[in-house]
């Protein structure tokens, strides 16, 4: 070996290790082991934020379509059985004037009066005025063909309305149906959305704890900037509170119908529920208004197709907050900046910013 090639290598030699050292001491991705937790940054923090609220909102609508849809059956059904027993009264009714009819006819035929088949007690107020002149006979008798007739044709009627209303119900039966699958399938994608919940390490937990603090103080914000309403809060929160403002306290039937709605706080959310023990958020606004003595409509979407409509500004104490265009959720104003609701599957009944959701509009019941 000359020395030109043993410096060529012992050069060689130590350029590698100054570049392993190198390696090794600059800064440079960090690989966490197998049972470490894996780093998330604030932005990977709202990509789970995100996800979790896109399933949500999904389920919310789902639930809400599901409960029009079986709000709707149910409807037909009672009318349909309402149909059915009009029609037996109806079948009965004309078996009972054709057979009078054909005893009548009987009757004269052989030459009798008309007494005997009772037509009278049918036709007249007072059964003891019998009808013994022929030509009254004849006329009770073409009478009471025109009954019969009218009769006949009024079940006719009634049998086709109750043929349509049964083909209507199988098509609601139907929709509900595949309502009922769609909010299975979103199910399957809320227990997914509570994994992801439940597999976050501590300090995400933390942060994403923090970051819907924010997202509050932010809605509270949006809610003074918008002109709403601030009202005194209708009742001591147990999910978080709201700065009191000068406007009406709750009173009468709208006070009645916050105090049941906040004595509910704490209870979980549940696909269709409308009490006693778990609620979704249309079944906890109904309920609530129900048990002040006014009936409201089922959904939210009907609650705010049906119920008053008043200016957001104007909102008041029992009033009903509606969220985002298609109507899907619903709160009850309490005051304060906040509301009482049923949040979302996996959360319990709380109070929150009225402005944590985009809202389409505030209507009154009772109005």
């Amino acid at each position: 070996m000359n020395v030109s090639t043993g410096g060529r290598r012992l050069l060689s030699r130590s350029a590698t290790a100054a570049l392993v050292c190198a390696i090794l001491l600059s800064p440079g991705p960090g690989y966490a082991a197998p049972n470490d937790p894996d780093p998330q940054d604030d932005r990977s923090i709202e990509d789970i934020r995100a996800e979790l609220d896109g399933l949500y909102r999904e389920a919310e609508v789902a639930t809400e379509a599901y409960n029009a849809a079986n709000e709707k059956a149910a409807k037909q059904e009672k009318r349909l059985t309402t149909l059915r027993k009009d029609l037996t009264r109806a079948e009965k009714r004309v078996k009972d004037l054709r057979d009078l009819a054909g005893a009548a006819a009987r009757t004269q035929y052989r030459g009798g009066d008309l007494a005997a088949t009772g037509i009278q007690l049918l036709l007249g107020d007072h059964p003891e005025q019998a009808l013994d002149e022929a030509s009254q006979a004849r006329q009770a008798m073409r009478g009471l063909v025109n009954v019969a007739e009218t009769q006949k044709t009024a079940r006719e009627e009634l049998s086709e309305q109750t043929e349509a209303a049964t083909k209507e119900l199988r098509e609601l039966k139907s929709s509900r149906a595949d309502k009922a699958a769609a909010k299975q399938k979103i199910e399957k994608r809320i227990a997914t959305a509570e994994g992801i919940e439940a597999g976050l390490e501590e300090e995400q937990t933390r942060r994403l704890a923090a970051l819907e603090r924010q997202r509050a103080r932010e809605a509270e914000a949006r809610w003074t900037d918008s002109g709403g309403s601030s009202g005194s809060p209708a009742g001591k929160s147990k999910g978080g509170g709201g700065a009191p403002g000068g406007g009406t306290q709750a009173s009468g039937a709208a006070g009645k119908a916050v105090g049941f709605a906040m004595a509910q706080i704490g209870k979980p959310y549940v696909w269709g529920a409308v009490g006693p023990s778990s609620y979704d958020c249309s079944g906890l606004t109904s309920a609530a208004w129900a048990a002040a003595g006014h009936p409201i409509p089922r959904t939210s979407q009907a609650q705010w197709g049906g119920l008053t409509r008043v200016s957001l500004s104007s909102a008041r104490p029992g009033d009903l907050i509606i969220y985002y265009s298609d109507a899907t959720h619903v709160g009850m104003y309490i005051g304060g900046g906040q509301i009482v609701h049923a949040p979302r599957p996996g959360r319990n009944i709380t109070t929150a910013p009225a402005a944590s959701m985009p809202v389409l509009g505030v209507v009154r019941p009772g109005a």
